[in-house]
Protein backbone atom coordinates (compact mmCIF):
# COMPACT_ATOMS: atom_id res chain seq x y z
CA UNK A 1 0.00 0.00 0.00
CA UNK A 2 1.34 3.55 -1.00
CA UNK A 3 2.57 5.62 2.07
CA UNK A 4 -0.11 8.32 3.52
CA UNK A 5 0.82 11.52 3.03
CA UNK A 6 0.18 13.89 5.60
CA UNK A 7 -1.04 17.51 4.66
CA UNK A 8 -2.56 18.62 7.74
CA UNK A 9 -0.13 21.59 8.08
CA UNK A 10 -1.13 22.83 4.45
CA UNK A 11 -1.31 26.76 3.88
CA UNK A 12 -4.19 28.39 3.18
CA UNK A 13 -4.63 30.75 -0.04
CA UNK A 14 -2.97 30.10 -3.01
CA UNK A 15 0.38 28.99 -3.69
CA UNK A 16 3.15 31.23 -5.31
CA UNK A 17 5.04 29.43 -8.07
CA UNK A 18 8.51 28.82 -7.44
CA UNK A 19 11.22 30.77 -9.02
CA UNK A 20 12.08 29.71 -12.26
CA UNK A 21 9.15 27.23 -12.88
CA UNK A 22 7.09 27.35 -16.13
CA UNK A 23 3.24 26.73 -15.45
CA UNK A 24 1.65 24.99 -18.32
CA UNK A 25 -1.17 27.09 -20.32
CA UNK A 26 -3.95 24.83 -19.23
CA UNK A 27 -3.22 24.26 -15.95
CA UNK A 28 -4.15 27.23 -12.84
CA UNK A 29 -1.86 29.80 -12.69
CA UNK A 30 -1.82 28.30 -8.84
CA UNK A 31 -0.62 24.79 -10.01
CA UNK A 32 3.22 24.69 -9.75
CA UNK A 33 5.29 22.70 -12.12
CA UNK A 34 7.43 19.94 -10.29
CA UNK A 35 9.53 19.53 -13.89
CA UNK A 36 12.84 21.20 -13.60
CA UNK A 37 12.43 22.14 -9.72
CA UNK A 38 16.14 21.39 -7.99
CA UNK A 39 15.88 18.39 -5.37
CA UNK A 40 15.85 21.74 -3.10
CA UNK A 41 13.72 23.11 -4.86
CA UNK A 42 11.12 20.37 -5.04
CA UNK A 43 11.48 20.05 -1.33
CA UNK A 44 10.75 24.41 -0.78
CA UNK A 45 8.02 23.37 -3.05
CA UNK A 46 7.02 20.61 -0.73
CA UNK A 47 7.44 22.28 2.42
CA UNK A 48 5.23 26.14 0.87
CA UNK A 49 2.50 23.65 0.52
CA UNK A 50 2.24 22.20 3.95
CA UNK A 51 4.45 19.11 3.86
CA UNK A 52 5.78 18.32 7.20
CA UNK A 53 9.51 18.69 7.52
CA UNK A 54 9.75 14.84 8.52
CA UNK A 55 8.53 13.54 5.04
CA UNK A 56 10.15 16.22 2.77
CA UNK A 57 13.28 14.00 2.15
CA UNK A 58 11.19 11.14 1.36
CA UNK A 59 8.80 12.43 -0.68
CA UNK A 60 11.57 14.53 -2.84
CA UNK A 61 12.85 11.07 -3.23
CA UNK A 62 9.48 9.29 -4.16
CA UNK A 63 8.56 11.78 -6.57
CA UNK A 64 12.38 12.56 -8.16
CA UNK A 65 12.29 8.73 -9.10
CA UNK A 66 8.95 8.86 -10.52
CA UNK A 67 9.73 11.58 -12.73
CA UNK A 68 13.09 11.26 -13.80
CA UNK A 69 13.63 7.27 -13.81
CA UNK A 70 10.18 6.48 -14.56
CA UNK A 71 8.97 9.21 -17.61
CA UNK A 72 5.86 9.52 -15.11
CA UNK A 73 3.70 12.61 -15.87
CA UNK A 74 0.09 12.13 -14.16
CA UNK A 75 -0.07 11.28 -10.40
CA UNK A 76 -2.30 8.68 -10.81
CA UNK A 77 0.54 6.80 -11.65
CA UNK A 78 2.82 6.92 -8.87
CA UNK A 79 1.57 4.05 -6.89
CA UNK A 80 4.15 4.47 -3.97
CA UNK A 81 2.09 6.97 -3.24
CA UNK A 82 -1.32 6.74 -1.22
CA UNK A 83 -4.54 7.35 -3.37
CA UNK A 84 -5.49 10.24 -0.62
CA UNK A 85 -1.50 11.72 -1.97
CA UNK A 86 -1.65 11.21 -5.10
CA UNK A 87 -4.78 13.10 -5.55
CA UNK A 88 -3.96 16.32 -3.11
CA UNK A 89 -0.60 16.62 -4.57
CA UNK A 90 -2.71 16.67 -8.01
CA UNK A 91 -4.50 19.79 -6.25
CA UNK A 92 -1.38 21.89 -6.32
CA UNK A 93 1.62 20.44 -8.56
CA UNK A 94 1.89 19.73 -12.34
CA UNK A 95 4.56 17.13 -14.15
CA UNK A 96 4.42 19.24 -17.14
CA UNK A 97 6.26 18.72 -20.76
CA UNK A 98 6.29 21.67 -23.36
CA UNK A 99 3.48 20.91 -26.23
CA UNK A 100 4.35 19.16 -29.12
CA UNK A 101 3.05 21.13 -32.13
CA UNK A 102 4.96 19.32 -34.82
CA UNK A 103 6.98 16.31 -35.25
CA UNK A 104 8.97 15.77 -38.15
CA UNK A 105 10.88 12.62 -39.20
CA UNK A 106 14.20 12.86 -41.70
CA UNK A 107 14.41 10.25 -44.71
CA UNK A 108 17.78 9.69 -42.61
CA UNK A 109 15.95 8.90 -39.49
CA UNK A 110 16.54 12.28 -37.64
CA UNK A 111 13.52 13.63 -35.81
CA UNK A 112 12.70 17.10 -35.21
CA UNK A 113 9.96 18.45 -32.50
CA UNK A 114 8.61 21.80 -32.73
CA UNK A 115 7.39 22.52 -29.13
CA UNK A 116 5.30 25.33 -27.65
CA UNK A 117 5.98 26.73 -24.22
CA UNK A 118 3.65 28.64 -21.96
CA UNK A 119 2.49 32.00 -22.51
CA UNK A 120 3.21 35.05 -20.84
CA UNK A 121 0.28 36.39 -22.62
CA UNK A 122 -3.40 35.85 -22.00
CA UNK A 123 -5.07 34.27 -24.88
CA UNK A 124 -1.83 34.41 -26.81
CA UNK A 125 0.11 30.84 -27.89
CA UNK A 126 3.15 30.69 -26.43
CA UNK A 127 6.88 30.84 -28.10
CA UNK A 128 8.27 28.13 -29.45
CA UNK A 129 11.54 26.35 -29.93
CA UNK A 130 13.01 23.11 -31.43
CA UNK A 131 14.90 19.85 -30.31
CA UNK A 132 16.40 17.70 -32.72
CA UNK A 133 17.03 14.05 -32.45
CA UNK A 134 19.93 12.32 -34.54
CA UNK A 135 20.72 8.89 -34.72
CA UNK A 136 23.88 7.14 -35.12
CA UNK A 137 25.88 3.76 -35.03
CA UNK A 138 26.02 3.45 -31.34
CA UNK A 139 24.61 6.11 -29.96
CA UNK A 140 21.76 8.93 -30.47
CA UNK A 141 22.37 12.34 -29.69
CA UNK A 142 19.62 14.86 -28.65
CA UNK A 143 20.45 18.67 -29.73
CA UNK A 144 18.82 20.65 -27.00
CA UNK A 145 17.61 24.68 -26.84
CA UNK A 146 18.17 27.08 -24.04
CA UNK A 147 16.49 29.86 -25.10
CA UNK A 148 13.29 31.53 -27.36
CA UNK A 149 15.99 33.00 -30.12
CA UNK A 150 19.01 34.53 -29.71
CA UNK A 151 21.20 37.17 -28.76
CA UNK A 152 23.94 36.75 -31.25
CA UNK A 153 23.05 37.24 -34.48
CA UNK A 154 25.69 34.71 -35.95
CA UNK A 155 25.43 35.76 -39.26
CA UNK A 156 25.48 32.00 -41.19
CA UNK A 157 22.83 30.71 -38.48
CA UNK A 158 19.68 30.45 -39.15
CA UNK A 159 18.71 30.82 -35.22
CA UNK A 160 20.89 34.08 -35.15
CA UNK A 161 17.67 35.83 -37.29
CA UNK A 162 15.14 35.09 -34.90
CA UNK A 163 15.22 38.11 -31.75
CA UNK A 164 15.90 36.62 -28.16
CA UNK A 165 12.05 36.50 -26.76
CA UNK A 166 13.26 34.96 -23.36
CA UNK A 167 15.05 31.86 -21.63
CA UNK A 168 14.14 28.47 -20.94
CA UNK A 169 13.20 27.31 -17.52
CA UNK A 170 15.10 24.69 -16.43
CA UNK A 171 11.99 22.67 -16.64
CA UNK A 172 11.39 23.37 -20.62
CA UNK A 173 14.86 22.55 -20.54
CA UNK A 174 14.63 19.32 -19.49
CA UNK A 175 10.79 18.72 -20.86
CA UNK A 176 12.73 18.40 -24.47
CA UNK A 177 14.43 15.25 -22.84
CA UNK A 178 11.61 14.05 -21.75
CA UNK A 179 9.39 14.35 -24.91
CA UNK A 180 12.46 12.93 -26.57
CA UNK A 181 12.23 9.71 -24.53
CA UNK A 182 8.95 9.01 -24.71
CA UNK A 183 9.00 9.38 -28.38
CA UNK A 184 12.14 6.63 -28.53
CA UNK A 185 10.17 4.42 -26.01
CA UNK A 186 13.01 4.94 -23.30
CA UNK A 187 11.02 4.29 -19.86
CA UNK A 188 11.13 1.26 -18.14
CA UNK A 189 7.15 0.63 -18.64
CA UNK A 190 8.68 0.33 -22.19
CA UNK A 191 10.28 -3.11 -21.55
CA UNK A 192 14.03 -1.10 -22.53
CA UNK A 193 17.29 -2.05 -20.81
CA UNK A 194 18.67 0.91 -19.19
CA UNK A 195 22.20 -0.41 -20.75
CA UNK A 196 20.61 -0.34 -24.48
CA UNK A 197 19.52 3.42 -24.93
CA UNK A 198 18.71 5.01 -27.98
CA UNK A 199 19.15 8.66 -26.29
CA UNK A 200 22.76 8.30 -24.95
CA UNK A 201 24.07 12.18 -25.82
CA UNK A 202 22.88 15.91 -25.12
CA UNK A 203 24.20 18.54 -26.96
CA UNK A 204 23.12 22.11 -25.78
CA UNK A 205 23.41 23.34 -29.31
CA UNK A 206 20.01 24.10 -30.07
CA UNK A 207 18.50 27.52 -30.22
CA UNK A 208 20.25 30.24 -27.72
CA UNK A 209 23.35 30.52 -26.43
CA UNK A 210 23.78 28.46 -23.25
CA UNK A 211 25.96 30.40 -21.12
CA UNK A 212 23.89 33.70 -21.52
CA UNK A 213 20.48 31.37 -19.35
CA UNK A 214 23.57 30.06 -17.44
CA UNK A 215 20.88 29.10 -13.68
CA UNK A 216 18.38 27.01 -15.85
CA UNK A 217 21.24 25.41 -17.82
CA UNK A 218 22.90 24.25 -14.81
CA UNK A 219 20.57 23.20 -12.92
CA UNK A 220 18.77 21.09 -16.23
CA UNK A 221 22.10 19.21 -16.88
CA UNK A 222 22.39 18.66 -13.25
CA UNK A 223 19.01 16.43 -13.21
CA UNK A 224 20.85 14.81 -16.77
CA UNK A 225 23.58 13.90 -14.45
CA UNK A 226 21.99 12.97 -11.68
CA UNK A 227 22.51 9.42 -10.93
CA UNK A 228 18.96 8.98 -9.28
CA UNK A 229 17.73 11.39 -12.36
CA UNK A 230 17.99 10.77 -16.20
CA UNK A 231 21.43 9.48 -15.31
CA UNK A 232 23.81 10.19 -18.37
CA UNK A 233 27.28 10.53 -17.45
CA UNK A 234 28.53 14.23 -17.66
CA UNK A 235 30.93 13.02 -20.30
CA UNK A 236 28.23 12.28 -22.94
CA UNK A 237 27.21 16.16 -22.36
CA UNK A 238 28.54 18.92 -24.44
CA UNK A 239 27.67 22.53 -23.79
CA UNK A 240 28.57 24.48 -26.76
CA UNK A 241 29.00 28.27 -26.32
CA UNK A 242 29.65 31.18 -29.12
CA UNK A 243 32.37 32.37 -26.38
CA UNK A 244 30.46 34.16 -23.69
CA UNK A 245 34.28 34.54 -22.06
CA UNK A 246 33.27 35.41 -18.46
CA UNK A 247 31.19 32.50 -17.67
CA UNK A 248 33.34 29.51 -19.36
CA UNK A 249 35.50 29.04 -16.49
CA UNK A 250 32.70 29.51 -13.86
CA UNK A 251 30.67 26.45 -16.63
CA UNK A 252 33.44 23.70 -15.99
CA UNK A 253 33.45 24.70 -12.03
CA UNK A 254 29.77 24.81 -11.67
CA UNK A 255 28.50 22.26 -14.97
CA UNK A 256 31.28 19.76 -15.17
CA UNK A 257 30.23 19.00 -18.90
CA UNK A 258 32.47 18.85 -22.01
CA UNK A 259 32.64 21.99 -23.36
CA UNK A 260 32.57 22.43 -27.09
CA UNK A 261 33.23 26.24 -28.86
CA UNK A 262 31.87 27.90 -32.05
CA UNK A 263 35.00 29.11 -33.33
CA UNK A 264 34.50 29.31 -36.92
CA UNK A 265 37.36 31.89 -38.09
CA UNK A 266 40.98 31.95 -37.16
CA UNK A 267 41.07 35.68 -37.40
CA UNK A 268 39.42 38.66 -35.05
CA UNK A 269 38.29 40.69 -38.86
CA UNK A 270 36.69 37.78 -40.27
CA UNK A 271 35.04 36.24 -36.47
CA UNK A 272 33.78 39.80 -36.02
CA UNK A 273 31.59 39.33 -39.18
CA UNK A 274 30.34 35.38 -38.33
CA UNK A 275 30.41 35.68 -34.59
CA UNK A 276 29.64 39.51 -33.62
CA UNK A 277 30.10 38.53 -30.13
CA UNK A 278 33.55 38.34 -30.79
CA UNK A 279 34.00 42.30 -30.92
CA UNK A 280 33.49 42.01 -26.90
CA UNK A 281 35.52 39.02 -26.08
CA UNK A 282 38.25 38.48 -29.02
CA UNK A 283 39.83 35.14 -30.17
CA UNK A 284 43.25 35.14 -28.02
CA UNK A 285 40.81 35.87 -25.22
CA UNK A 286 38.04 33.50 -25.75
CA UNK A 287 41.44 30.50 -26.23
CA UNK A 288 42.88 31.62 -22.84
CA UNK A 289 39.59 30.90 -21.15
CA UNK A 290 39.94 27.59 -22.76
CA UNK A 291 42.63 26.62 -21.55
CA UNK A 292 41.54 27.60 -18.01
CA UNK A 293 38.78 25.33 -18.62
CA UNK A 294 38.67 22.83 -15.26
CA UNK A 295 39.26 19.58 -16.08
CA UNK A 296 40.62 20.07 -19.47
CA UNK A 297 42.89 16.90 -20.45
CA UNK A 298 43.34 14.79 -23.33
CA UNK A 299 40.54 12.38 -21.70
CA UNK A 300 38.16 15.83 -22.14
CA UNK A 301 38.94 17.70 -24.85
CA UNK A 302 37.94 20.69 -26.36
CA UNK A 303 35.39 20.44 -29.16
CA UNK A 304 35.82 23.37 -31.64
CA UNK A 305 33.42 24.08 -34.03
CA UNK A 306 34.58 25.49 -37.42
CA UNK A 307 31.56 25.85 -40.12
CA UNK A 308 32.93 25.74 -43.54
CA UNK A 309 31.97 28.53 -45.62
CA UNK A 310 33.04 29.20 -48.84
CA UNK A 311 35.45 31.75 -50.21
CA UNK A 312 35.04 32.85 -46.38
CA UNK A 313 37.22 31.25 -44.17
CA UNK A 314 38.36 28.00 -45.97
CA UNK A 315 41.73 28.34 -47.30
CA UNK A 316 44.79 26.00 -46.52
CA UNK A 317 45.83 29.06 -44.83
CA UNK A 318 43.08 29.25 -42.55
CA UNK A 319 43.62 25.95 -41.34
CA UNK A 320 47.28 26.54 -40.85
CA UNK A 321 46.37 29.41 -38.84
CA UNK A 322 43.63 27.05 -36.76
CA UNK A 323 46.47 24.72 -36.11
CA UNK A 324 48.98 26.91 -34.52
CA UNK A 325 45.98 29.08 -32.40
CA UNK A 326 44.80 25.53 -30.80
CA UNK A 327 48.34 24.66 -29.73
CA UNK A 328 48.79 23.59 -26.62
CA UNK A 329 45.12 23.18 -26.00
CA UNK A 330 43.88 19.14 -25.64
CA UNK A 331 41.20 19.89 -28.75
CA UNK A 332 39.43 18.07 -31.41
CA UNK A 333 37.76 20.37 -34.59
CA UNK A 334 34.61 19.70 -35.87
CA UNK A 335 33.95 20.47 -39.30
CA UNK A 336 30.99 21.51 -40.39
CA UNK A 337 29.46 21.93 -43.99
CA UNK A 338 27.54 24.90 -44.58
CA UNK A 339 23.86 24.22 -44.19
CA UNK A 340 21.91 26.76 -46.38
CA UNK A 341 18.63 28.05 -45.03
CA UNK A 342 16.20 30.66 -46.92
CA UNK A 343 17.75 33.78 -47.41
CA UNK A 344 21.38 33.25 -46.45
CA UNK A 345 24.27 34.55 -48.62
CA UNK A 346 26.80 31.63 -47.52
CA UNK A 347 27.55 28.67 -49.45
CA UNK A 348 29.07 25.34 -48.08
CA UNK A 349 32.81 24.96 -49.50
CA UNK A 350 33.58 22.37 -51.90
CA UNK A 351 34.10 18.71 -51.04
CA UNK A 352 37.48 18.98 -52.08
CA UNK A 353 38.18 22.09 -50.30
CA UNK A 354 36.65 20.38 -46.56
CA UNK A 355 39.34 17.31 -47.52
CA UNK A 356 42.39 19.56 -48.24
CA UNK A 357 41.38 21.65 -45.33
CA UNK A 358 40.54 17.99 -43.10
CA UNK A 359 44.00 16.94 -43.76
CA UNK A 360 45.99 20.06 -43.14
CA UNK A 361 44.29 19.40 -39.66
CA UNK A 362 44.96 15.79 -39.34
CA UNK A 363 48.64 15.95 -39.98
CA UNK A 364 49.07 18.19 -37.19
CA UNK A 365 47.66 15.38 -34.99
CA UNK A 366 44.02 16.72 -34.18
CA UNK A 367 40.90 14.59 -34.88
CA UNK A 368 39.30 16.50 -37.12
CA UNK A 369 35.89 14.64 -38.31
CA UNK A 370 33.73 16.56 -40.73
CA UNK A 371 30.03 16.41 -39.79
CA UNK A 372 27.79 14.64 -41.90
CA UNK A 373 25.06 16.75 -42.52
CA UNK A 374 21.75 15.22 -40.85
CA UNK A 375 18.20 16.20 -40.80
CA UNK A 376 18.53 18.67 -44.19
CA UNK A 377 15.15 17.78 -45.70
CA UNK A 378 13.44 18.73 -42.84
CA UNK A 379 15.42 21.87 -41.32
CA UNK A 380 17.18 19.85 -38.54
CA UNK A 381 20.63 20.22 -39.77
CA UNK A 382 23.58 22.56 -37.97
CA UNK A 383 22.38 26.51 -37.87
CA UNK A 384 18.99 25.67 -39.74
CA UNK A 385 16.89 25.45 -35.95
CA UNK A 386 14.08 28.19 -36.31
CA UNK A 387 10.65 28.34 -34.59
CA UNK A 388 8.37 27.64 -37.66
CA UNK A 389 6.44 30.69 -36.39
CA UNK A 390 9.10 33.50 -37.52
CA UNK A 391 10.43 31.33 -40.29
CA UNK A 392 8.16 32.85 -43.05
CA UNK A 393 8.83 36.09 -41.79
CA UNK A 394 12.36 35.99 -41.59
CA UNK A 395 12.46 34.33 -45.30
CA UNK A 396 10.19 37.42 -46.52
CA UNK A 397 12.17 39.57 -44.51
CA UNK A 398 15.74 38.59 -46.14
CA UNK A 399 13.90 38.24 -50.00
CA UNK A 400 13.45 41.96 -49.22
CA UNK A 401 16.57 43.18 -47.92
CA UNK A 402 17.96 41.88 -51.14
CA UNK A 403 15.93 43.68 -53.57
CA UNK A 404 15.75 46.83 -52.15
CA UNK A 405 20.14 46.17 -51.66
CA UNK A 406 20.27 45.62 -55.43
CA UNK A 407 18.06 48.26 -56.20
CA UNK A 408 20.76 50.88 -54.53
CA UNK A 409 23.78 49.98 -56.39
Amino acid sequence: MGATLDLSHKNSGTVPPASGVATPADAPASKINLMGLTREGMAQALRDFGLPEKQIRMRVGQLWNAIYHHGLSDFAEMTTLSKEARAKLAEAFVIARPEIVVEQKSTDGTRKWLLRLPSDKPGLPGPEVEAVYIPEEGRGTLCVSSQVGCTLTCTFCHTGTQKLVRNLTAGEIIGQIMIARDALGEWPHSGRNSSDRLLTNIVMMGMGEPLYNFDNVRDALDIVSDGEGLSLSKRRITLSTSGVVPEIVRAGEEIGSMLAISLHAVNDETRNKLVPLNKKYPIAELLEACRNYPGLSNARRITFEYVMLKGVNDSLADAKELVRLLKGIPAKINLIPFNPWPGTDYECSDWATIEKFADVVNRAGYASPVRTPRGRDIMAACGQLKSDTVKARASDRFKTEKAEASETI
